[in-house]
């Protein structure tokens, strides 16, 4: 069986669609399709079937798929103790991390490894909440920092979790608002604010509406940004107020000013990996080095 070949099957049962593997792997989806069509030949069993215009895992196809991940470890594993001698950490490591931790823990976890393990490899990946999980048990990452407070993916038996930190939500504020340095803020006074948002169905911007709601009001969006920079950049200059996480405000960087919450929120901050038993020493070096620059759980790095 083709190692490739099994990760687009394992991505099938991650992602869904055919069309959402294709995207995955820079694949058109009829090459996805033939591509799983020789996997069935090279199995010699059905994996999948047809459900009107969509395309399912068969229960063959769902033990494979599953069990594909393993294997995929596995070999990760192996190539990795033969290049290293099962001694020192070595080959490559997908690292996944959303914005707020890619230069707050992500870099400097990466910069820490360089030093002491030159034959480890780590490649960093964007990746926000709602795609940090599927892209794990997609195999297209080992190691995810992410945050599971608020994601609508299931954790299951298959993923390991480590604490690494907290980070509360703040609202932040032009420096010149009238409310600027006072105490903890209710939302509710913020209503006919216009507000900076993150771009649709992403994690920050379902939990910014949502608070809003909770709040009382249909939040006025006047603009919307994919990088946190551009929001801290357009509430600088006095055209909106938006909420972030802490990790994502650098105050000495942007003249921008921070409340708490009348009713503080935190979000738990995690290390996810796929479970295996036990880990392969790469991972547990990158896992390692993430726990020593984020400081005991509770500090948000």
């Amino acid at each position: 069986m083709n190692p490739w070949r099994l990760r687009l099957l394992s991505q099938l049962d991650a992602l869904g669609t055919v069309r959402a593997v294709a995207q995955a792997a820079s694949l058109s989806p009829s090459s996805v399709s033939q591509q799983l069509a020789v996997l069935e030949t090279e199995t010699g069993t059905q994996l999948l079937e047809r459900t009107g215009r969509r395309v399912r895992l068969t229960s063959a196809g769902l033990i494979l798929a599953r069990r594909a991940r393993d294997i995929l470890d596995h070999m990760d594993s192996v190539e990795a103790e033969l290049r290293g001698f099962g001694r020192e950490p070595a080959g490559r490591v997908r690292l996944g991390a959303f914005q707020s931790a890619v230069h707050t823990l992500a870099v400097p976890a990466v910069g820490r490894l360089a030093a002491h393990h030159p034959h480890l490899e780590v490649e960093l990946l964007e990746l926000e909440p709602h795609d940090s999980l599927p892209a794990l048990r997609g195999g297209d990452a080992d190691i995810v920092i992410t945050t599971t407070d608020f994601d609508e993916q299931p954790l299951g038996p298959d993923i390991d979790l480590l604490p690494l930190a907290t980070d509360p939500v703040l609202l932040v504020l032009p420096p010149g608002h009238p409310t600027a340095g006072r105490g903890p803020a209710d939302l509710a006074a913020y209503a006919d604010e216009p507000w900076a948002f993150d771009v649709p169905q992403s994690y920050m911007a379902n939990l910014a509406l949502r608070l809003c709601r909770q709040a009382g009001f249909e939040p006025r969006v006047v603009s919307r940004f994919g990088t946190y920079p551009l929001t801290l950049q357009h509430v600088e200059a006095g055209h909106a107020i938006t909420l972030l996480p802490g990790m994502a405000v650098d105050t000495g960087r942007y003249r921008v000013t921070t409340r708490e919450l009348a009713t503080p929120l935190t979000r738990s901050i995690t290390a996810a990996i796929r479970r295996t038993s036990p880990p392969r020493t790469a991972v547990q070096a990158v896992l390692d080095a993430l726990r020593r620059v984020s400081g005991p759980p509770g500090d948000a790095g």
